[in-house]
């Protein structure tokens, strides 16, 4: 068998349930054993909830896994407006999840790209206080963090520093050109959507088959970008993390450079960088080394002192809608 009819098997055996939140239904995926500690993975752009399915046949001996697809992608309906993809939105899409597949226990969250972005928001929410017992991220900066170290004068005073963010900002063109109006969506179309598994391939040494939703999900998921990108870097809200944080950093990735995860320090509490010689797709091409990393910074963890009796969209504060 094939490694992605392998990942097509493993998808299919998941329970499946669908999980309201406000204007929009998810997919939602469970694995693993219903009484164990859960785990959250989110993916990101352009990809759906199996992205995650070689890493999640990795855990689910273990643990309670839990994907879903996010609005807009694989099975999850779209929102009606490009304000529904609002990174506030994604986070009460997160609540109803973790709501509907682990009660009130406390579960370890993992996000990549998008999913690592929007994640964030959870991570820094009060609404989330108690409920994420970690995070790891994968090739996904905080909007907010990004946005205030641009502004940050002392940031550029080193060649180093310099050179790493012009790096990035080359590595960050293709977010522009998303938020244009109608021509990414005519790229995907005519030129990337029917030629993704060579782009894969060339760039990330990937031999898979496409995801039957990506020009779906890649089209919607536009909506992330522009109704996010502009907004958080021109006004970020920097908030400190709520739990420990551990970056697992590809450091071949052609998207997110290195220095991304970096100078973060004053934001979070107990953290740790682990770098692989990998690119982007990691959670494809390592999936052992994601799923061991994972694990090992749980295992890593002090329990907490006291069970957590609530969910989170109970206690959302102002402005955190959970409708």
């Amino acid at each position: 068998m094939t490694q992605a009819g392998a990942i097509d098997r493993a998808h299919r055996a998941c329970e499946t349930l669908t999980v309201p939140s406000g204007d929009v239904s998810l997919a939602v995926y469970a694995s693993g054993p219903p009484d164990a500690p859960c785990i959250v993975l989110v993916h990101g752009y352009p990809d759906s909830a199996r992205v995650w399915d070689a890493v999640r046949a990795r855990l689910d001996n273990r643990f309670r896994v839990i994907v879903y697809d996010v609005r807009g992608a694989g099975a999850s309906s779209a929102p009606a407006t490009l304000a529904g993809y609002r990174l506030e939105h994604l986070a009460c899409d997160l609540a109803a999840v973790a709501d509907a597949t682990c009660g009130a226990r406390p579960f370890h969250l993992v996000g990549h790209d998008w999913g690592s972005v929007q994640s964030w928001e959870s991570v820094t929410s009060p609404a989330f206080d108690g409920r994420i017992a970690s995070f790891t991220s994968i090739s996904g900066p905080s909007l907010d963090y990004a946005g205030v170290l641009l502004r940050e004068s002392n940031r550029w005073k080193s060649a180093r520093a310099l050179f790493a963010s012009m790096r990035q900002m080359l590595q960050s063109t293709y977010i522009y050109f998303f938020l244009l109006p109608r021509l990414p969506e005519f790229a995907w179309r005519r030129l990337w959507a029917p030629t993704w598994t060579l782009w894969l391939r060339a760039t990330e040494g990937l031999s898979t088959t496409a995801d039957p939703a990506l020009l779906r999900n890649a089209i919607n998921g536009l909506g992330l970008y522009r109704a996010n990108f502009v907004e958080r870097l021109r006004k970020p809200r920097a908030r400190a993390t709520h739990t420990p944080v551990q970056f697992i950093v590809p450091m071949r990735d052609r998207y997110v450079g290195p220095s991304l995860s970096t100078g973060l320090d004053r934001w979070l509490g107990p953290h740790r960088r682990i770098e692989l010689d990998a690119t982007h797709w990691v959670l494809l091409s390592h999936a052992d080394a994601v799923a061991r990393t994972v694990i090992e910074f749980i295992d890593e963890i002090p329990p907490r002192d006291a069970p957590l009796t609530r969910t989170i969209s109970s206690v959302a504060p102002p402005g955190f809608s959970t409708n």
